[in-house]
């Protein structure tokens, strides 16, 4: 019998099993591990977001790796996980935004969007016929000129940083921008640590391999070139290969 409860919680979605865990919602933060990494950092100019969108194969067209999106003009999101999952979740963000310029006329908060993701979330942990969500999000943009960063996680909870990551390798790249993250950091540092970091969970990623995008009060959302990309690395000293040297 006491197998038989234990795969009875297991397979459950909104049940809880003895020792208060919900196996389910566990099971989608191991899917999120199990993805390429993401990191967000708050700067004295804005967010930045960056993304390991290397291909599976060399078949694959790169362009179509989407890691970081767009949600309006002064906020993005980047995700770790299940490419599906979190592509609904970034589409359930945007008619969000876009619902709050119609009914009020003015950009949504960066925190407010956060919520309404996290509590969309949330709802698929407590309902049968539904499973959790695979992915993860951190969600960065400007509010009232203030830069804000926020991570939203399978369980649905809304946690507010100053730097972070989603997806593999978080522990070794969490400790390294524990130990570099500064509450003084500009832009320009802010884009060479966060490649530094992705460099922490592959120290073969080159700039063609990394997507990066800003978010700024003055320029909003921007996605960065390879050039420039390879610029910041180039800034960071950050050694190349002879494939990106060309």
């Amino acid at each position: 019998m006491r197998g038989n409860d234990q795969q009875a919680y297991d397979r459950g979605t909104s049940l809880f099993s003895p020792d208060g865990r919900i196996y389910q919602v566990e099971y989608a933060r191991e899917a999120v591990s199990r993805g390429a990494p993401s990191v967000g950092l708050r700067t004295t100019g804005g967010v930045i977001l960056a993304a390991q969108s290397r291909a599976g194969s060399p078949l694959m067209e790169s362009e179509s790796i989407e890691k970081l999106h767009k949600l309006d003009g002064h906020v993005g999101a980047a995700s770790a996980g299940h490419v599906a999952d979190a592509r609904q979740l970034v589409d359930f963000a945007r008619r969000q935004a876009q619902v709050n310029q119609l009914r009020f006329g003015e950009p949504i908060d960066v925190e407010a969007l956060t919520k309404y993701l996290t509590d969309h979330i949330q709802e698929n942990t407590q309902r049968g016929g539904t499973r959790p969500y695979g992915a993860a999000l951190l969600v960065g943009g400007v509010e009232n000129g203030t830069p804000r960063l926020f991570a939203a996680d399978p369980s649905g909870t809304p946690n507010e940083w100053k730097a972070t990551v989603i997806g593999g390798s978080g522990a070794d790249i969490q400790e390294f921008l524990e130990d570099e993250w500064t509450d003084e950091i500009d832009l320009q540092a802010g884009l060479e640590l966060a490649a530094r970091g992705l460099r922490v969970a592959n120290d073969e990623l080159g700039p063609s391999e990394v997507s990066i995008s800003t978010i700024t009060a003055d320029d909003g959302y921007k996605a960065l070139t390879v050039e420039e990309i390879k610029d910041i690395f180039a800034e960071a000293d950050i050694e190349l290969g002879d494939e990106d040297d060309e």
